[in-house]
């Protein structure tokens, strides 16, 4: 499938802020991995954002689409779109410039259409039914990065000084290039996570205000894993930002997990 988050010659970090809430008719509460239900006009367009994120991808059986620079990929023709799929079940218009899709089904009928809505964190799993009604908007909004985002926020980390020194503990840690202000632990520690991984904590770094995590996270399963930022928020862990090096992997691969937290 094919990807265009944005590819930066380092990580980039995931603030767990959020934006304030767009009014609209529907308001779906959404999980990664969880497939939710909405109503899509019939003959109009029904706009579909994520609150708090920009879609960069789309994937499903998809009839015809302008969106270049947001992934639009039909589920049966591959990554291009350059040509009509006649069997496709829905047409996509992107605005790439505000992050948010506007589909409309091709046809009447009750098969629900789904669809996979991706952003930098998050797969929102939609089940979308036809229905003979006006133009809508549905937002999906995630519970878990809202929560993460209050913590932020009583913590004073949306503030323009405490962003800087985020990206500058991120850099030091990826890097390994730390001044004399951060402490280094090697840690070398298994964690539990999750069965089908393997997640290993490699360093602590102190600063007078956060403590940063470097973990190693092994996939030794038999299926590709994605990752999101959020699964790696604690309730109780003050973090503040997450940046994970590849998103995807396949059986067998790694990638480094950066975790953030405030210093109480």
């Amino acid at each position: 499938m094919a990807n265009l988050r944005p590819r930066f010659p380092l990580l980039t970090l995931a603030l767990l802020i959020s934006v304030t809430p767009a009014l609209a008719l529907q308001t779906i509460e959404a999980r990664d991995g969880v497939s939710v239900e909405a109503s899509i006009a019939l003959k109009e367009a029904t706009r579909i954002k994520v609150d708090g994120a920009n879609i960069t991808e789309v994937f499903g059986n998809i009839h015809s689409s302008n969106c270049g620079g947001v992934a639009a990929v039909n589920r049966d023709a591959g990554p291009s779109l350059a040509a009509i799929n006649p069997a496709g079940e829905i047409f996509i218009e992107c605005d790439k410039d505000k992050g948010e899709i506007y589909v409309k089904p091709v046809s009447a009928g009750t098969k629900p259409v789904n669809l996979f809505i991706s952003t930098a964190k998050s797969t929102y799993t939609l089940i979308l039914k036809r229905v003979d009604m006006p133009a809508d908007t549905i937002v999906l909004k995630d519970r878990g990065l809202q929560q993460a985002a209050t913590r932020l926020e009583r913590s004073g980390g949306t503030s323009p000084s405490h962003v800087r020194s985020l990206k500058q503990m991120l850099t030091a840690m990826a890097s390994d290039r730390v001044s004399g202000e951060v402490r280094v632990e090697e840690v070398n520690r298994p964690v539990q996570l999750w069965t089908e991984s393997r997640f290993t904590m490699l360093r602590l770094y102190e600063s007078r205000g956060l403590i940063g995590e470097k973990y190693l996270l092994t996939n030794i399963s038999n299926e590709p894993m994605v990752l999101a930022e959020q699964e790696f928020d604690r309730e109780q862990g003050d973090v503040v930002g997450v940046a994970i090096e590849s998103h995807n992997l396949r059986p067998g691969e790694s990638t480094n997990v950066f975790v953030l937290r405030q210093r109480n």
